[in-house]
């Protein structure tokens, strides 16, 4: 019981806890320095937040998705075939697109009668895209080789991506990251996996 209307008076009784006001702004600031030094180098340097706009990732990624865009792994494994990335427009940096990586550095990616096919070495094989509808066909004819820290990337829409048959290749500088995780809808969360071809 001991505690009187007297010592509730008293400076420092305030909060009924000994504390000072000053302490519990300082504790309030500690709390929003520390998230701030976790927060924003995971925001700027780890992950970053990407809302998709346009249809050119339909049927696997819809207009208005929220996603979360891996900007480290890739600084030590790379990219694969089959990523699906975020990168600075070429032709104006600062617009940002999403499309999927089909051409790698060295190869040379060729698009004939719908299907694409990659050379490299001497090899040829026709890309088995599972991801796609089964009817649907990459149109424009065209045959281009990608340089060294260079990428070919292509919409999942075909008949409404604006994409690298249009423009050209990706260079790697350009490259935010690539998508690891749906975040919303709630419906369709889920952790991104580069399908095997």
């Amino acid at each position: 019981m001991g505690e009187n209307i007297e010592d509730i008076k008293k400076p420092g009784k305030k909060f009924g806890i000994g504390i000072e006001k000053w302490q519990v702004v300082w504790e309030f600031s500690k709390i929003f320095i520390i998230a701030t030094l976790i927060v924003l180098p995971i925001r700027y340097f780890l992950f970053q937040p990407f809302i998709v706009k346009g249809d050119s990732m339909v049927p696997n990624f819809q207009s208005g998705d929220y996603l979360i865009v891996d900007e480290i792994s890739t600084k030590f494994s790379g990219f694969k075939r089959g990523d699906v990335i975020v990168f600075k427009y070429p032709k104006d940096t600062t617009q940002r697109f999403i499309k999927r990586i089909i051409g790698l550095s060295g190869e040379t990616v060729e698009i004939l009668d719908g299907k694409v096919k990659i050379l490299k070495d001497g090899e040829s094989f026709v890309l088995n895209e599972k991801y796609l509808p089964d009817n649907l066909k990459t149109y424009g004819n065209m045959k281009i080789q990608i340089g060294e820290k260079e990428y070919f990337v292509l919409g999942d829409n075909r008949e409404f991506s604006y994409d690298s048959r249009i423009w050209g290749i990706v260079p790697a500088e350009d490259i935010i990251g690539k998508v690891f995780l749906r975040l919303f809808p709630i419906a369709a969360l889920s952790k991104f996996n580069v399908p095997n071809y």
